[in-house]
């Protein structure tokens, strides 16, 4: 008797595996993790938005990411998988009958069961990865939607330039996409025909089509070869800013050949695509396949060989007169686009030799001359001021002037900041609670110093004390606060962030405070601790019990960094610098506005241009700007971070900028308008540094403004390398902040300046003589909202070709190789100490060029810091050396130079004493300062030497041996008066005259 078993259990597999329950639990678990993380990387970007009142900024970023996300993602996907379901859905339905035939059938019915997963999948992934392309140009669609017009056309074709700005990239962005979908799409026609059997080999030769197939593949194909056109057509337009020819743009070629050319071959290839549509209705395929072939020939010989031709046998011999309109064209756009087209040129004749009373006219010049390097003080504002080595100052000080008793002075600044790698205890609990922020600035006098060298100090110490009126200290937000702080509590709680270090014998030798703005996300909540734990990486942030209801979560901090998160649309100055302004301190920036489409204009790479020798030495204080190419730039907008809670104020600076205009639509709100600036902000705003490096880079060229001038190259410039970094560094000297009144100017105005010198021959030489001079009125006033009237004028020196006045390398190799100069520097290294040359500055006064540079020195030892012991100028080949700018100034013109300078009277000593010392006597206690002992030593040292090498050369030995028993006793009265220049009988270094490191258990060198 025989069993039948049911149909469910015919229909399942005896041996079918089962799946384990764990296994989907762990999956699902694994994906669910997945998409919550994610879910809390965005979360907490809305919460940082949401805290600085800036929601609709992120909500009109991710919403325009995700749409032209889906819209690249339609455009690529939809025609590839019509494309792939239309092959399918008119195959052929027929009987194999030859043995290719057979063999094609069992490949289809192998693929069969992955077909329908491929037709999906392929033109989702196709389709994912377009979308991710068209995403990463949210901006330019924002761009062409919120369009301004420039209110002018280029000399082309008579567009507006907003076009090209803002439309034309665009356009080209879908015409990129519709071509590479179309082509896509006509290979997935192709193939998926073939293995459906639309397409088969014919019997004899040839290829066999369907109706279904022709009608698909001509019409495709139609299609494409109309957007190719279209995309033809456009990229007339990119000629405007096209590199390649004598000067980017259009040039006589492009004008006469390649643009009617193009012009002529898009409309050819309308028609070819009217052949495929005929084509795909009659099956004819010769007549298209021809036309397509002569169409590429065309082009080929029209937009290729015949421009090649034209430009080899008639523009060649010709190039000057024929390229003349063009370059002139380039000329004019690229002074427009990086706005230096009003800059004033002075031709100046400088004298080289300084006359008794050359500077009485630039008095006020003289006096304000910066002494204190920002490059190079760092060290000692670290020694003096840190405190603790908690704190910590960065590689480069910015310069910044302050009204202190209605003076206006030159000032070198810094913020005390956080060092956050300097706690000596590295628990959590110290990192995110107790060690939050840094405290106050330090600012010293541009052109003074102490007379041991040291800078003199308008505000220092903690609590902070000077000259500066009452602020807020605490800095929260800077270019060195941790990753994250955890701060904040509940009203009365007991402070636990560190203040400051105390002196009180009572207590815990510090001062706690609480932050009590609104500077960050709450994490007062545990799911809000669970996605910054998450964010974070740290499970601290949700375990830890040190956090309350009103803890708030600061991360983000540096200023730079916090105004990109905030406005992508702006490139932002690489050195953000901090100003103590309305009683607080706020970390002042520049946002640049840029494009890359602004006709004729020639494209600037932004990182190249803002590198000198600065960027590479201090590159945690001062950054280049991003590695873009651009050919339009404006410092549109003008920004404050408060170092205190981290508010970020953007103003518009330059209220005709279309692009700025633009992006202001884009987002409404965001930037205020420049009126809402106080009086004491403007005193701070100064002339953007990288907006002038860029600008100064043009110009070595764009100075020419004569197209024929232009073309010969002869009068092309160049920037000098830093004199101060070695030789074979060949990193451009950085321009410099100083107050200086140019030729023509009525007054002296806070400035930025730069030199220039000839550009190399072809042969690579060089001369060093200087050939220009550029200063930008960087001083924007003090009213409310009122931009001073001068502000950002350019101002250029133009030196005759034959100028003998030397150039940055040159002067700097005058002051090396001077004899006396020498002499009296390798005393100063006796010892092991080290002679540090400052920066090199050249001011255009006394009718001439004045170099100055300080020249400071550093004893060895690892807690050593520069102090300024001389000063070295030049004026043509005549050079000053001397302990005070004053007398060095003095020396180079004439005893007297009709002007005081700023540190005049620094080497007088507390009792009024001045001279030379003598005898056996002590340095110190015969001119009551060490510094004037030494400067008195140094000297006697070197007329000593001076009298050896005249006696040897009379050869009278008796007044040599006198000569050398008076060098002697000078290199002795030098070491008493600085120890720092010998070292002791066992071979150690006498100790150096810089405070020994601070740690938490004692005070720095205050």
């Amino acid at each position: 008797m025989s069993t039948s078993s049911s149909p469910t259990s015919a229909r399942m597999p005896a041996n079918r595996p089962r799946r384990s329950p764990l296994l989907l639990t762990l999956v699902s678990v694994a994906i669910l993790l997945i998409a919550f993380i994610a879910f809390t990387q965005v979360y907490t970007e809305v919460l940082w938005f949401r805290q600085i009142d800036a929601a609709n900024v992120f909500r009109t970023m991710w919403l325009t990411r995700g749409l032209t996300f889906l819209g690249g993602f339609i455009l690529m996907a939809v025609p590839v998988w019509l494309s792939l379901h239309l092959a399918y859905r008119h195959r052929p339905v027929y009987a194999p009958t030859t043995p290719r035939q057979e063999n094609l059938d069992r490949y289809r019915e192998a693929i069969e069961p992955l077909r329908r997963v491929a037709t999906i999948a392929i033109p989702a992934v196709m389709g994912v990865l377009a979308g991710i392309t068209a995403s990463a140009h949210w901006n330019t669609i924002l761009e062409w939607i919120n369009s301004t017009s420039f209110g002018s056309k280029d000399p082309q074709f008579g567009l507006d330039k907003s076009f090209f700005v803002f439309v034309l990239p665009g356009l080209r962005l879908i015409g990129n996409q519709l071509g590479m979908a179309l082509l896509l799409a006509l290979i997935a026609a192709l193939v998926a025909h073939y293995l459906f059997g639309g397409i088969r080999p014919g019997e004899q030769k040839g290829v066999i089509l369907t109706k279904a197939a022709q009608w698909q593949l001509g019409i495709t194909v139609a299609v494409l070869v109309i957007v190719q056109a279209g995309r033809l057509w456009l990229s007339r337009y990119d000629r405007m800013t096209a590199a390649g020819g004598i000067v980017p743009g259009v040039t006589y070629v492009d004008d006469h050949a390649a643009l009617p050319a193009m012009a002529i071959v898009a409309i050819a290839a309308v028609l070819v695509a009217l052949l495929f549509v005929y084509t795909a209705w009659k099956g004819n395929w010769r007549i298209s396949i021809i036309a397509t072939l002569t169409l590429i020939v065309l082009g080929g010989v029209s937009i290729i060989a015949y421009p090649a031709l034209l430009q080899q046998f008639q523009v060649n011999p010709s190039q000057q007169s024929k390229e003349s309109d063009y370059i002139q064209h380039n000329i004019d756009a690229t002074r427009d686009a990086f706005d230096f087209d009003d800059i004033e040129v002075t031709p100046y004749s400088p004298s080289t030799t300084g006359k008794k009373g050359d500077l009485r006219k630039d008095a006020e010049t003289a006096a304000s001359i910066r002494l204190l390097d920002p490059n190079l003080v760092s060290d000692t504002f670290r020694q003096l001021q840190q405190v603790r080595p908690y704190y910590s100052f960065p590689q480069k000080l910015d310069v910044d002037r302050y009204n202190i008793d209605g003076d206006m002075r030159d000032t070198v600044i810094s913020v005390r900041e956080l060092a956050p790698s300097s706690v000596n205890n590295q628990s959590w609990f110290n990192r995110a609670i107790v060690y939050t922020h840094g405290f106050g600035v330090v600012a010293a006098n541009g052109n003074q110093r102490n007379p041991d060298g040291e800078p003199l100090f308008m505000e220092s110490d903690i609590p902070p004390k000077g000259e500066f009126p009452d602020y807020e200290p605490r800095v929260y937000f800077g270019e060195s606060s941790p990753d994250y702080s955890i701060v904040g509590a509940p009203k009365g709680a007991t402070p636990r962030e560190l203040d400051y270090p105390s002196d009180e014998k009572s207590g815990s030798g510090q001062v706690n405070s609480t932050f009590s703005g609104d500077g960050g996300p709450s994490v007062g909540n545990v799911f809000n601790r669970l996605a910054y734990a998450l964010k974070f990486q740290d499970e601290q942030i949700l375990l830890s019990d040190a956090l309350n209801e009103e803890s708030q979560i600061l991360y983000d901090r540096h200023p730079r960094e916090r105004v990109e998160k905030l406005a992508p649309f702006l490139k932002v100055d690489g050195d953000p610098y901090p100003a103590v302004v309305d009683g607080k301190i706020k970390w002042i920036l520049d946002g640049y506005t840029t494009a890359e489409d602004y006709p004729y204009s020639t494209p600037q790479p932004l990182q190249q241009a803002t590198e000198d020798s600065t960027t590479a030495s201090a590159p945690n204080s001062v950054a280049t700007l991003p590695d873009d190419e651009v050919n339009y730039i404006r410092n549109s907008v003008k920004i404050t971070v408060d170092a205190y809670d981290g508010s970020v104020d953007m103003y518009q600076w330059d209220k005709d900028d279309p692009v700025l205009k633009t992006w202001m639509k884009v987002f409404p709100g965001l930037i205020k308008s420049s009126s809402e600036m106080s009086g004491d902000l403007m005193s701070h705003v100064r002339y953007p540094e990288d907006m002038f490096k860029v600008q100064r880079d043009l110009l070595t060229k764009y100075h020419v403004t004569s197209a024929s001038e232009f073309y010969s190259g002869q009068d092309f410039w160049t920037l000098p390398t830093d004199p101060t970094t070695k030789a074979s560094s060949g990193l451009t000297q950085p321009p410099f902040y100083m107050t200086l009144q140019m030729p023509g100017q009525q007054s002296p105005s806070f400035s930025l300046t730069s030199s220039y010198i000839p550009a190399r021959s072809s042969e690579g030489q060089s001369r060093n003589n200087l050939t220009g001079f550029l200063s930008a009125d960087a001083d924007a006033g003090s009213k409310k909202g009122e931009t001073a009237e001068g502000y950002g004028k350019l101002r250029l020196l133009q030196l005759p070709r034959n100028t003998t006045v030397p150039g940055p390398g040159q002067a700097q190799n005058n002051f090396n190789t001077a004899p006396d100069v020498q002499r009296s520097l390798n005393l100063l290294r006796q010892g092991e100490s080290e002679v540090e040359n400052g920066n090199l500055l050249t001011l255009p006064i006394g009718g001439g060029l004045l170099y100055v540079q300080p020249v400071y020195v550093r004893s060895a030892g690892e807690t050593s810091y520069p102090l300024l012991q001389h000063v070295l100028v030049a004026f043509g080949e005549d050079i000053g050396f001397a302990p005070t700018l004053d007398e060095a100034l003095d020396q180079v013109f004439g005893g007297d130079s009709g002007a005081s300078a700023g540190d005049a009277g620094t080497e007088d000593s507390g009792d009024g004493e001045s001279g030379s010392t003598s005898g056996g006597e002590d340095a110190d206690s015969k001119s009551g300062s060490p510094d004037k002992a030494l400067n008195d030593a140094l000297q006697e040292a070197k007329k000593a030497m001076e009298d050896s090498d005249a006696a040897l050369k009379d050869g009278d030995f008796a007044e040599y041996g006198k000569a050398q028993d008076r060098l002697k006793k000078a290199l002795e009265d030098a070491v008493a008066a600085d120890p720092s220049l010998a070292k002791d009988a066992a071979g150690r270094e006498s100790s150096a005259p810089a405070s020994e490191p601070a740690d938490e258990g004692g005070d720095s060198g205050n």
